[in-house]
């Protein structure tokens, strides 16, 4: 397969420092490694620290890859402990800080209104779970982790993943309807 030896051909160049072939070895990743510092920090500014975090600790540690894994799951794996390091000492953010970022960060077209706000309430929707749920959600739903390198990475037997992730499921349905109802 000639896109799995490009790869290979990448991390190797990569490894030897070449940083031009670091970025295009992460570039199909990028997107995913973000949606999952955003989903698991749930605030854009914490999410930018934990994708940067990411990043930096990819290519520090990136002699010492062995290829055990692939380096999707490896760069996620990275990416959701640099997601859950931020939280636990994320400080409180005050009122004036959202409301900042909102007005900054708000589009004047509709459809990136609309996107925001579903993407808004499926965030506060997700604070509303507990940690081992909603890292197993967003490993799945936003990672494309299988089952079996969630319940590695979780340390917790597969059928223990699937439950947590039908009960997320539901909760998370759950705070959404929530949300829905108090919005009407």
């Amino acid at each position: 397969m000639e896109s799995a030896a490009n790869e290979a051909q990448l991390l190797a160049e990569a490894k030897q420092g070449d940083r031009r072939a670091f970025s295009l070895l992460l570039e199909p990743y990028r997107n995913r490694l973000w949606a999952v510092c955003l989903r698991t920090c749930g605030h854009r500014a914490d999410a930018e620290d934990a994708l940067q975090n990411t990043l930096i600790a990819i290519w520090q540690n990136l002699p010492k890859f062995r290829g055990e894994s692939s380096i999707s799951t490896w760069a996620f794996r990275i990416a959701q402990n640099s997601a859950l390091a931020i939280i636990r000492k994320r400080r409180e953010v005050t009122v004036d800080e959202d409301a900042a970022e909102y007005v900054f960060d708000r589009a004047d077209d509709t459809d990136h209104a609309e996107a925001n706000a579903v993407r808004d309430r499926v965030q506060r929707a997700l604070e509303t779970l507990s940690e081992d749920f909603r890292v197993a959600l967003v490993l799945r739903e936003f990672a494309d982790y299988t089952y079996e390198q969630i319940a590695d990475y979780q340390q917790v037997p597969v059928q223990t993943v699937r439950s947590r992730l039908n009960r997320a499921r539901k909760q998370l349905k759950e705070a959404l309807l929530a949300q829905e109802q108090i919005e009407l």
